[in-house]
């Protein structure tokens, strides 16, 4: 059963890199590692960016 399910797993993997090749999966991992970081350090004071930016379009 677990060599069964590890089976799978490489040929999702092998899936993957047919359709995105190696550029298309470090493309996408680096992609999602920084909209995560983006999204975990402006979810805390998003606002306060946004009326920062907005307010100096007005100055």
């Amino acid at each position: 059963m677990k060599y069964q399910d590890s089976e799978a797993t490489t040929s999702r993997w092998k899936r993957w890199i047919k359709r995105f090749g190696i550029g298309g999966i470090i493309f996408f991992t680096v992609k999602g590692i920084i909209t995560s970081t983006l999204i975990y350090f402006l979810g805390k004071n998003f606002w306060q960016v946004i009326k920062g930016y907005l307010a100096s379009w007005f100055e």
